[in-house]
């Protein structure tokens, strides 16, 4: 098992920029290509709704495109992405997190996303409960069927939870395992010896399915804008040019 980053995140503040966009152009440079000829069928598991769009989604879009069964599982209801909220704000926000995941699966050209309605930020008191809920979906599918789910050293607790459900499920199942990073590009830089460069494949960059990445991740008004006048946005704009320099990498 692949250890935790918490410590790396909690270290490298959101607020503060962390590694920049230009350190990630080229980064990739002799890593294998993910052959997507070899896919029967595709879940992707996402700890908060985005997550799914800002580290597969061009990915998954591409693979439907293709005639690829995709199906996309959001783990939590998104609402402890703002704190401080009351309850009835909490609830107002998960409405508008169901609805831009809706909307931004539409965009990538997806079915409507399963959702678990786990609690935001909790995700690793229910690791066993979501083992057996992703279990179940995966073993819905083909043999071999691809499960990408947040990688196991991601940094964020509920991103790590999530891998190491799915990596379970995907052991009970035979589904193959592909961890995609997500906050991993902003604490780490190239080379980092904490993430496994020597299993990781970049998956293969085509540009209309990126244009569509790009609209689906503007769908995330809620996260994108500041809740309140006084607060800072929960994904200011940087995190998204990082995103889309880095590419979509799985770790195998």
């Amino acid at each position: 098992m692949t250890g935790g980053n918490g410590a790396r995140l909690a270290a490298t503040p959101i607020a503060g920029g962390g590694t920049p966009a230009a350190l990630w152009r080229d980064w990739h440079r002799g890593l294998p290509v993910l052959d997507l000829t070899e896919c029967p069928a595709l879940v992707v598991v996402a700890p908060h709704p985005d997550d799914e769009t800002l580290g597969f989604g061009a990915t998954a879009s591409l693979l439907k495109s293709r005639g690829v069964d995709v199906t996309v599982v959001c783990v939590s209801d998104g609402g402890g992405s703002v704190p401080g909220l009351s309850r009835l704000e909490r609830r107002w926000l998960v409405e508008d997190r169901r609805t831009e995941l809706k909307n931004a699966t539409a965009i990538l050209g997806l079915d409507d996303a399963i959702c678990l309605d786990l609690p935001d930020g909790g995700l690793a008191d229910h690791e066993a409960e979501l083992s057996e809920r992703l279990a179940d979906v995966l073993g819905q599918g083909p043999n071999g069927t691809w499960c990408a789910a947040t990688w196991r050293g991601d940094g964020h607790p509920d991103h790590e939870a999530v891998g190491r459900s799915a990596a379970t499920a995907a052991e009970r199942t035979g589904a193959r395992l592909l961890e995609y990073p997500v906050w991993t590009w902003h604490w780490a830089r190239p080379g980092d010896e904490a993430v496994p460069w020597a299993r990781m494949a970049v998956a293969p960059h085509d540009h209309a399915a990126t244009a569509r990445k790009r609209r689906a991740a503007a769908a995330f008004d809620s996260q994108l804008t500041p809740y309140e006048p006084a607060l800072d946005p929960v994904l200011p704009p940087f995190v998204l040019q990082r995103i889309f320099a880095v590419g979509e990498a799985v770790i195998l």
